[in-house]
């Protein structure tokens, strides 16, 4: 079912101010500093890693996961430190092709096992990278449909046992419960572009449409308001 009111259809042409080249660099790494605790409270990623990913990670053996559009990094650190203390042998590498985001998350703490890097997902597919799991993090929402399939694209290539794609879900309680969610935190961008953010997400109908008939592609719903976008390639695990 799609969202009704103003959020009925997709606001593709809205544009978050942290995208912008010229945008403060103060709010901007407020910003970045917020995103974690946004992250743990919104986007559900510790469910996500114990459902989903953890069952692709085998103990006794090295295991890759490729984190694409990192932003300031806090997710793949969170995945580290989940994989550490499950006992698992995880290299991450986290990709994002703002040079602000990278100068950031290149800036925090080194985590042992997350490797950082300025670029694009189709760069590892032209290197002929393979990883046990690839992820993202509200990634889906900046792309138009062409974008975004061929990200699909990418993953299908740079995938061996699964992908999981985790955004905001487009709906009237997720974005009114942010708008107030947000309020404390002044100074940076979160409030006035997560809600950019959500009118510019996708439904569920609207990302199946995406997928159209790619095998091994799914859209499953998250807790609170999200999509999962899964891949599970016929060969994976």
């Amino acid at each position: 079912m799609r969202p009704g009111g103003f959020l009925a259809r997709r606001d593709a042409d809205a544009v978050e101010e942290m995208d912008r080249p010229d945008c403060d660099p103060r709010k901007l790494e407020t910003t970045y500093s917020q995103f974690g605790l946004v992250n743990s409270l919104v986007a559900g990623w510790r469910r996500t890693y114990t459902q989903l990913v953890r069952p692709q990670l085998a103990s006794g053996r090295k295991n890759t996961l490729l984190d694409i559009g990192s932003g300031g990094g806090d997710v793949p650190r969170a995945l580290a430190r989940w994989a550490h203390q499950d006992g698992l042998d995880l290299a991450i590498t986290a990709i994002d092709p703002d040079g602000r985001a990278h100068a950031y998350a290149t800036a925090q703490p080194a985590v042992p096992g997350l490797t950082f890097r300025r670029a694009l997902s189709s760069e590892l597919v032209a290197e002929g990278r393979r990883f046990t799991v690839v992820t993202s993090n509200h990634v889906l929402h900046h792309l138009d449909p062409a974008a975004l399939a061929g990200l699909l694209d990418d993953c299908e290539t740079l995938t061996e046992a699964f992908a999981v794609h985790s955004d905001i879900s487009r709906t009237r309680t997720g974005y009114a419960a942010f708008s107030v969610g947000t309020l404390p935190l002044r100074g940076s961008y979160i409030r006035r572009d997560g809600l950019t953010s959500i009118r510019r997400s996708y439904a569920p109908a609207e990302l199946n449409a995406v997928l159209g008939s790619r095998p091994g592609w799914s859209v499953r719903r998250g807790v609170p308001f999200r999509n999962l976008l899964i891949y599970r390639p016929r060969s994976g695990g």
